[in-house]
């Protein structure tokens, strides 16, 4: 019998981890809290409120796990358009309306509404709100405010912004442009230094500190006056004695007319959307691979918003970009969220008239670059590759939410993606005649632990619902095989559902196929491309680069073979700790033995997702060992594992082997059997070899130098590390 897990007592034993990523993430979301509420027209403390409100309640009363809360990028355009239409006190009471409306979704059970939108409009529409926040903050971010009457305006006028830079008279102007590209630079090539120390501290909140610190240089130091014209420096926090005597009232004069229930419907639906794509994506790299209750989520939140709106703040959504820096710091529950919001209070009490230092461009290059992250152009590339009508359906989208409003906008997205796959398949029965019929039947498989399921007739956003439904009550760690052989349309939306279904039973123990689309046609090789019965088969060519050829010579003088191809089959390296909390896209440019057993390769992988998504390239020694071996993780030891040290993960020491201790540091939960693995030979070895990081997990070893990708030197290096490596412990005897 399983012994009862004591729920309390890990909590508690997870409670410093979970302050230790609080305290990261609330380092993120205080600028970038202020930003977003300033690009909304709201007062700046407007955010704080919304993520410390969020915080507290969400913490309590959500559904999800390692998720944050706080004000969202994607409602930054909803909430500028209701200030301008409705006023300030009128907006706040939209908000809470909203949030009683996203309260009353989660009592109906409305978790599944992101279902029912098609995934290139939702990134349509993600983009033309990246576009309204690019366009409207890049003038003050260059010291040149504007007043336009569309987004559009904003957008056409950046070029004239730039010039305008070159024609400043006043030297407080040219400090304050000179500020905004700084702060551009910095945020667009900081994560690129792959140092852990530096990394510590966010990159929004190095603009923080650097704005700070310069402001007390010019004063104490240099005894002259900032040198920032006064108009782009942060106002309107009021002291923390006078931040409730000074919120705005809301007003619900207006809530009869047609404009405050347009502001109302837009800020429910844009909420709830971003929220629910966020939870979903947040799941994928919770390493307890648990699936929140979107609905209990959702009631949360609309309980959150309601209280947000009177204490004057902003609309509380779940943001992806918060919860991933949350995911990858360690967080283990809802109690980050929390302390990210106690952190935020602190922060508010102590320092607010150090917030008066900080340059609105600085404030204002964040959400530049997150706007342009959300509207990347990269974006169209990796559209086109899945299909050229997808990229009608995604500027059908964007643009109509830039001329009219975000509701016309995503509307219209759906529309053009029916009108799409109706003109594909060439049968406008064949989607209304079985819109409405059971077209997915499922039964579990006798005698085994396998399901199938099969569906008929077609399958796009329009009923993918329908087929999620039966999906999720099958258990993760399952057999499923999903047959579209009798269907005849299958939708990019479904496409790349089927694919996240298969990531998260793959990490589960369980196992997703999808078969009887052989006969399928598509007009692209990429996964998740729209397919309709009709035979089709796409071939591939491939130019080796200057790096592979060289690589194939490394394998013919190592007695290794080589292959350029990307490999489908991951799973020997993703039950590996270090990719509990990453997600790995492409494996290719191996060199390997014949039983691929003994094999190095170059690997992406992906750490957060949506916009705070950063792709990582970086080459990797597996080895697979036919003995057993503890599971372990060993690394240099430095300043940052001692902070570890803090959140709980505890340094295994070596008896008689100080220096060793000194120098690595181990992790691993069974102790025991890890010091009598690392004995004195294996000690040595590691003492008198180049440094690398090293898993165990429990039948192979991963091993890697450093987080980008291999010169031909160091590929050799540590091809020549590893089967030394091989050796010692092949010739040791483990009991």
């Amino acid at each position: 019998m399983t012994p009862k897990t004591n729920k309390f007592a890990t909590f508690l034993k997870a409670v410093p981890r979970n302050i230790f990523s609080g305290f990261v993430v609330s380092l993120i979301a205080l600028p970038l809290c202020l930003g977003l509420a300033m690009a909304s027209d709201a007062p700046p403390i407007a955010g704080i409120i919304a993520a410390v409100v969020g915080g507290v309640i969400v913490s309590m009363l959500g559904g999800s796990h390692v998720t944050i809360t706080g004000p969202g990028n994607g409602m930054v355009g909803v909430i500028l358009i209701a200030v301008t239409t409705l006023g300030l006190e009128a907006t706040y009471a939209a908000v809470i309306v909203s949030g009683v409306l996203v309260l009353l979704l989660g009592f109906l059970r409305m978790g599944k509404l992101a279902d029912f939108f098609p995934s290139t409009a939702i990134q349509g529409m993600l983009a033309a709100i990246g576009l309204i926040i690019l366009g409207k903050q890049f003038h003050v971010m260059l010291g040149n405010r504007i007043s336009r009457p569309s987004s559009i305006d904003y957008i056409v006028e950046i070029p004239q912004t730039i010039i305008s830079v070159f024609t400043f008279e006043s030297p407080g102007l040219i400090y304050a442009a000179l500020v905004g590209v700084i702060s551009l630079l910095i945020l667009v090539y900081y994560p690129k230094i792959r140092n852990k120390y530096l990394q510590l501290i966010p990159a929004p909140m190095w603009l923080v500190l650097l704005s700070v610190a310069f402001s007390y240089f010019m004063e104490l130091v240099l005894k002259a006056p900032n040198p920032i014209h006064p108009d782009y420096m942060l106002s309107g926090i009021p002291p923390p004695a006078k931040i409730f005597s000074q919120l705005p009232t809301p007003d619900f004069g207006k809530i009869g007319g047609p404009p405050f229930w347009l502001s109302v419907l837009a800020l429910t639906l844009i909420a709830s959307i971003e929220s629910l794509l966020s939870i979903k994506a947040v799941d994928k790299l919770d390493p307890q691979r648990r699936r929140s209750n979107v609905n209990k989520d959702l009631k949360a939140l609309g309980f959150a918003t309601v209280g947000s709106g009177f204490l004057g703040g902003i609309n509380v959504v779940t943001v992806i970009a918060r919860s991933s820096v949350n995911v990858n710091n360690g967080a283990s529950n809802r109690s980050s969220n929390l302390f990210q919001a106690m952190f935020l209070t602190i922060f508010i009490v102590l320092f607010s008239a150090q917030l008066y230092r900080i340059p609105l461009p600085a404030l204002m290059a964040i959400l530049v670059f997150t706007g342009y992250k959300l509207a990347s152009p990269g974006n169209i590339g990796r559209i086109l590759k899945i299909g050229k009508e997808q990229l009608i359906i995604f500027f059908t989208t964007l643009l109509v939410t830039l001329t009219v409003d975000l509701i016309m906008g995503i509307l219209s997205g759906v529309v053009m993606t029916l009108i799409i796959h109706i003109i594909i398949a060439k049968n406008p029965g064949l989607f209304f005649r079985n819109l409405q019929k059971p077209n997915v039947l499922m039964y579990k498989e006798m005698d085994s632990r396998g399901y199938y399921v099969s569906v008929k007739h077609f399958c796009s956003f329009l009923n993918f619902f329908k087929l999620k439904q039966k999906l999720d009550i099958i258990p993760e760690q399952s057999d499923v095989v999903v047959d579209f052989s009798l269907c005849k349309f299958v939708d990019h939306t479904v496409m790349e559902n089927l694919n996240d279904y298969q990531s998260d039973f793959a990490g589960r123990g369980g196992n997703f196929e999808v078969i009887g689309l052989d006969l399928h046609d598509t007009k692209s090789g990429h996964p998740f491309a729209l397919r309709k019965l009709i035979p089709g088969r796409p071939s591939i060519e491939k130019n080796l680069t200057k790096r592979q050829y060289t690589l194939k010579e490394v394998a013919d003088d190592y007695q290794l073979n080589y292959a350029f191809e990307s490999i489908e089959d991951v799973s020997f390296i993703e039950d590996f700790l270090y990719f509990r909390t990453k997600q790995i896209q492409q494996v290719y440019n191996q060199l390997f033995n014949d039983m691929a057993s003994f094999r190095i390769f170059d690997l992406i992988f992906s750490e957060g997702a949506f916009i705070a998504r950063e792709v990582v390239r970086t080459t990797m020694l597996h080895i697979e060992l036919e003995k057993e071996l503890p599971i372990f993780t060993l690394d240099r030891e430095g300043f940052l594992e001692k902070v570890y040290a803090f959140a709980g993960f505890k340094d295994i020491p070596i008896e008689n082997h100080s220096d060793f201790s000194k120098r690595f540091y181990l992790l691993g939960e069974d102790e025991s059997a890890i010091k009598e693995f690392f004995d004195d030979t294996l000690v040595h070895f590691f003492e008198s070899n180049p440094y690398y990081h090293i898993e165990s997990n429990g039948h192979s070893l991963l091993l890697f130098g450093k987080e980008r990708l291999a010169g031909i030197k160091e590929i050799k290096a540590m091809l020549d590390f590893g089967k030394r490596l091989k050796e010692v412990i092949d010739k040791r005897s483990i009991s």
